[in-house]
């Protein structure tokens, strides 16, 4: 089972805000598991803190904004937050001294090699991947904008972009492996196109943008004397207005180094989700608006789906079978509840019970409509959960598991003739002197049908 991830230190990057001109510096500090993302003003009384997830942001405009209100923002956030998200940090507690993120070179290059150097630790937690099941779709029918996912053992993303200009008209670009963000990913830089300079610096923004940050199009010929008054207000050198093309000081990576730094802030904008995501991603004109759409969609899908069922395949071999089985447990028949296990780890089961329609206490629960009793549910769950324990024991047969107390049960949907229950069992903590406590979840399908917290005592038979 994977582990959650920290830094292993504290690290500091500092430079121009992008939109502010401000002398800005950001640093980013280990934190404990479960803790997500969390961003702090430290310039603020007070010194406010933001979770950095979708339903936190304020505002997409050239950027991803989060924030409380008004003044207690941060800017600028998605390159800082897509290096953390695919070197595969899940916790990490971020100051700055100003309303925003330091631009820096205007990729994730700088985020990757601090994150390298400081190295990662893994925490004791298990990571709680959230695995797409079914095709999940935003679109925007304005812009053409649409973001899918689809499902897949692995998060990937394929970026499609479409621009009015001949330079870049169409482009993609594709991330299959994580591993490979560093060298293929975080080197891209933003861009803009010289005749969208103007509306940005009179809506108070890229007053910290350079050649030095940025890849600069220039698409649409204008006047020397116009191109003249957009150098000066960028503070860069003139250059001649008939020369159209690429503008900046260092060349271009790749041909399509655009579309790679907008799939690059898909995944900063993805790590708004709070939870590292299984799936297959296909982005056709993203922009931080959309990305924000689907990132809060995707977030409602895992508060309806809270506790996931364990992925099922019946083509695969169990770890254990019915035969193992009756070598670790004393139950048999009409008491044996669990059929096979189909993983298995420290501190976590997951076991399959097929439950047909000669089930014998189908005969008085009920004549008319066969419904499993709860309490048999419960007892399946605790099956599981000794099947975890006594599997590390020598000479198990001679060792049961007896009930010392069941808490928090609940009984979500009946269970009926036909279906196939998972159970996903998990120790709550280290068994001590004979004790085990465990919390465990009943699944038919997607669905969750029962869960309880039981703790079992460990016993040697006579």
């Amino acid at each position: 089972m994977l582990k959650q991830k920290s830094l292993k230190g504290s690290f500091s990057l500092c430079g121009r805000g992008l939109h502010t001109g401000l002398s800005l510096t950001v640093t980013f500090n280990p934190a404990p598991a479960n803790t997500g993302y969390k961003i702090q003003r430290i310039d603020l009384d007070g010194m406010p803190k933001i979770d950095a997830i979708a339903e936190n942001v304020i505002a997409t405009q050239r950027g991803t904004v989060l924030g409380l209100d008004d003044k207690i923002k941060v800017s600028t956030v998605e390159h800082g937050l897509s290096a953390l998200y695919a070197m595969g940090i899940d916790n990490c507690f971020i100051q700055v001294n100003g309303p925003e993120f330091p631009i820096l070179d205007g990729s994730a290059s700088m985020y990757v090699k601090k994150i390298q150097d400081v190295g990662i630790e893994e925490l004791s937690a298990p990571k709680d991947y959230y695995i797409i099941r079914h095709k999940i779709e935003v679109k925007d029918e304005e812009t053409g904008s649409c973001i899918t996912i689809l499902p897949d053992n692995e998060f990937s993303i394929t970026a499609m972009c479409s621009f009015n200009s001949k330079f870049i008209s169409s482009q993609f670009a594709t991330l299959d492996k994580m591993e490979d963000y560093a060298t293929e990913i975080a080197p891209a830089r933003t861009f803009v196109f010289v005749r969208d300079i103007e509306p940005l610096l009179k809506a108070n923004l890229i007053k910290g943008g350079d050649l030095d940050n940025a890849i600069v199009i220039y698409e649409q010929k204008t006047t020397q004397e116009r191109l003249d008054q957009l150098a000066d207000m960028l503070k860069v050198e003139h250059r001649n207005a008939d020369e159209l093309g690429y503008i900046q000081h260092k060349p271009l990576v790749w041909d399509n180094e655009c579309t790679r730094h907008k799939l690059l802030d898909i995944i900063g904008d993805m790590a708004l989700i709070g939870k590292p995501i299984k799936g297959r991603i296909i982005a056709t004109r993203p922009g931080h608006t959309i990305n924000n759409k689907f990132a809060r969609q995707i977030r409602r899908e895992i508060r309806k789906h809270e506790i996931q069922a364990p992925i099922y395949d019946p083509n695969d071999t169990p770890i254990m079978d019915n035969n193992r089985i009756r070598e670790l447990l004393p139950h048999r028949y009409p008491m044996q509840l669990v059929d096979k296990v189909i993983s298995i780890g420290s501190s976590s089961i997951v076991g399959i019970k097929n439950v047909t329609s000669n089930e014998p206490f189908f005969v008085g629960h009920f004549p008319q409509e066969p419904v499993m009793p709860g309490v048999l549910q419960i007892e399946a769950m605790a099956q599981c959960g000794g099947l975890l324990v006594l599997n590390t024991l020598d000479e198990p047969e001679r060792w049961s598991t007896y009930f010392m107390k069941i808490d928090g049960v609940k009984f979500r949907q009946k269970v009926v003739p036909g279906d196939t229950l998972i159970f996903k069992v998990d120790l709550l903590a280290p068994v001590r002197h004979g004790v085990s406590s465990m919390k465990g979840y009943v699944f038919v399908g997607d669905h969750v049908v029962s869960e309880a917290t039981f703790t079992a005592q460990i016993v040697k038979n006579k």
